[in-house]
Order: structure tokens, then sequence, then C-alpha cells
């Protein structure tokens, strides 16, 4: 048995341990491993593939990013081709990477992304090549599993953030908004927001009015608090708007989300006249070394995923199902993406120790 790993989409605290744990399972088989650089870009000629021991994957598990590296514009159906003169088209390229897939000999591919690196292995499996997904992403909004490993890294890094800016907060009766990651989920705010005692949590699943938020923050005055911490999804957007968008930094990359605390730290400013400053944590929940349980669900998952290949769970998601980890058909995982629940508990403990949610 060949297979073969790609990782695909934002990196993500874990994705080298998810890396180690399929190598050295599948090399203790007997099986041999190869790595294709960039996403789909060595299977396309535009990177290496290249062969994968025990050697290989010493001594990185506990590492951030990804030794084979990633992109977030390699989709092999819509992929970018630079023209001769200078502009760029999208071309489909699907059947390079199966054809290239099969002169290399590989059996089986083992990729590893987030919702769009799942919708691209759907598609290829449609066409016939034998993919298993692992899931990943910092934004937990992949359906079928109760977490993506990333996750917990990515909301522990909030968290440090949060309880950073509680203390100058405090000493100087400010306003600080910090902007974290989630997309269209919410999930990172909302965990990091509840858990570091955030006042105001804002999430794309609550559309937010701006005269509720301002409303807490000068409560919190009027009680003696005259400081507060908002923390906004990059996602959340006013009742009867939508979410603001960057636009594409480059051709095959989905638009963006974004820039969201400038604006409320400027509203809120307005309508309480308050001092406030916004902090935008971008890319920091990305980095790093990944939690204990996100490196321990990463080694689970990269276990599990040789396993499915063994099991010829093609067209499968590895998933969290707690207490176990099993297989999901990405049929099941692509039939709607994961959002926040408005009537979970964690919703309802967080309103019921009076955070607001702007609505």
């Amino acid at each position: 048995m060949r297979i073969a790993l790609s990782t695909g989409g934002g990196d993500a605290p874990g994705l080298n341990a998810v890396i180690r744990a399929a190598v050295l399972s599948a090399v203790n088989r007997g099986w041999e491993v190869l790595g294709i650089k960039k996403g789909y870009a060595g299977l396309l000629g535009e990177d290496e593939v290249i062969p994968m021991t025990a050697a290989s994957v010493r001594g990185i598990a506990h590492l951030g990013g990804t030794i084979l590296r990633t992109t977030n514009r390699g989709n092999p159906f819509s992929y970018p081709v630079n023209l001769p003169d200078g502009s760029c088209v999208e071309r489909d390229r699907s059947l390079e990477v199966i054809e290239n897939a099969r002169k290399l000999g590989i059996d089986a591919l083992i990729s590893i992304g987030g919702d769009g690196s799942l919708a691209i292995a759907d598609q290829l499996c449609g066409l016939g090549m034998k993919i298993v997904c692992v899931p990943k992403t910092i934004d937990n909004d992949v359906a079928g599993t109760v977490t993506t490993f990333g996750f917990d890294t990515a909301v522990n890094t909030a968290l440090d953030a949060i309880d950073k800016l509680h203390t100058t907060a405090e000493s100087h009766d400010r306003v600080i908004i910090l902007e974290v990651m989630g997309r269209n989920a919410g999930f990172i705010a909302l965990h990091s927001g509840l858990a570091g005692t955030a006042d105001v949590i804002l999430i794309p699943e609550i559309p937010y009015d701006i005269n509720k938020v301002c409303e807490k923050i000068l409560a919190r005055g009027r009680s003696g608090r005259h400081f507060s911490i908002v923390v906004i999804s990059e996602g959340a957007f006013p009742k009867g708007e939508g979410p603001a968008t960057l636009g594409k930094s480059l051709p095959g990359q989905a638009m963006r989300v974004g820039g969201v605390a400038e604006r409320l730290a400027d509203e809120i400013a307005e309508g309480t006249g308050k001092e406030c400053r916004s902090l935008v944590l971008g890319h920091l929940q990305r980095g790093g070394q990944p939690t204990s349980y996100d490196r321990l669900l990463a080694v689970r998952f990269g276990g599990a995923a040789v396993r499915a290949v063994a099991d010829e769970k093609w067209n499968h998601m590895i998933a969290l199902q707690s207490p176990h980890i099993v297989t999901v058909p990405l049929s099941e995982v692509l039939r709607a993406p994961k959002r926040v629940e408005l009537d979970h508990d964690t919703i309802q403990t967080a309103r019921a120790t009076g955070i607001s949610f702007g609505d």
C-alpha cells in the first residue's frame, strides 16, 4: 500500500502531530508514505511530492504549522493559472491531480483540511479517487465532529489576550474591543469571551444592535465598573446588514471577512463617550505550539485516518464524537456548516452571568 498526505487551507496548530501519527501508523504497517507539498500543488508539478519515513517526522509533534506547507488557493477544480500576459485565470485541473496520483502509484490519499478541503475531496472521490479526510480548522465550523484540532489552541491564544486586556482596560477606564477569527462561526469569540469574562460577545449567529451594546457598557459605568471588554468575531455584523468583507487577496481565494473591531470602537465611542481601543488578534491564533488537547486530538485523528484507509472508508471524514473517534460520510459533513446553536448551554450560561450579545 502506498498512501499520500496533503494539508490544505489555513494552517492550524496540530497539523504536524497529525502528519507524524499518520506516517508512523502507516510505516509500522509496512506501507509507503508520500507527502504532497502545498495542498495539491505537488501533484500539479508546482511543488514537490516527497517520500516520508519515520525519520521525516521525528520531533515535529509539538511544532505549529505544517512541514508539508499549505495553501488556501489550491482548489484543483478552480486552479489559478498565470498567463504570459501577466493575467490570471482559474482552470479545472482535477483530472491532472488524479492522473499524476495514479502515475506515482498512490493507492489512497489522506487529506487534512477544513470545509473547503473537504468539499474538494468529495468532488475528487466522485471522480474515483480514494480519499479519507481529517478535519482541520481553528474556527470549529466543520459538522459531524464535536471539535477540530487547532480550535483549543486558538481559544487559548484569544483568552491570553483577553486576560492581558483586562488589566490595561481597567487601569485607564477604557473600552477595549478584541477581534478574533472564526469567519461565519462564532465559536472562538464565544468560548474565549465566556472563559475570559468579557462583558459583550458579538458573533455572526446573533446580529447585534449597537444601541444594546452601548447600553450594556453604560450600565456597567453606572454600577461603578468604568471599563469593558468586548470580544467580536470577524464575521459578526449589525442587524440589517451582512458580514464586512475585505475582498479576495489573491485569485482562487474565498472572500475574506473581518475588519470589524475598528468600526465598532468608533461606534461605541460615539454612543457612550468612552475612550475606546481596538485590537485585531489575527494570525496569532493560527501560530505556535498546539495545546495538549489539540496535540492529543491530532494524534488520535492521524492514527484513525490510517485505520480508515485500511478499512477502505473512502469519502469519509475522521470525527470526534465523544468519547470515541469515528468516521462520518462526507455527504453528511457537507450537508450544512456547523454554527453556534443559540439554545446551547454555553449561550445560556453567558446570558445568565450578564454577558451581552448585543440583542
